[in-house]
């Protein structure tokens, strides 16, 4: 697959904003920063298309609070369908990392992540998906 240079015009605060991008996200050069970003959107229209995907929903939350750990599970027991595996790790005595493999139509991760992402408690999540089909 060749490359191909075409010229792109940005306004001031664009460009800058997209250079800022460049420098914390550690780019090369601004052409890796654009070809990045429109591959994540390529990835991310794809995701709304319903394809099959694959991935890892991430979670980081206080294991004290079991409460927590409860509802996670009980929401993954509703996308049995989807979810291929679970884990959790207990990163010191106060933070647990669970870690979900997933699998299945794009909108459905979405959900299930959604859901278990905004329970309260969870210090973070995310979502990382790639097309399977």
């Amino acid at each position: 697959m060749g490359l191909k240079r075409f010229g792109v015009s940005l306004e001031d605060e664009l460009l800058a904003a997209l250079d800022q991008y460049v420098q914390a996200n550690g780019f090369p050069n601004r052409s890796q920063a654009i070809r990045f970003l429109i591959e994540k959107n390529v990835a991310e229209q794809k995701w709304q298309c319903n394809h099959i995907v694959a991935g890892t929903i991430i979670l980081m939350y206080d294991q004290v609070k079991r409460e927590i750990t409860s509802k996670v599970s009980l929401i993954e027991q509703e996308y049995q369908d989807v979810v291929l595996s679970s884990s959790q790790y207990f990163i010191n005595k106060n933070f647990c990392l669970h870690i979900a493999t997933v699998m299945g139509e794009a909108h459905r991760l979405t959900e299930l992540s959604d859901r278990l992402t905004t329970i309260k408690g969870i210090k973070h999540g995310k979502l990382v998906m790639s097309r399977a089909d």
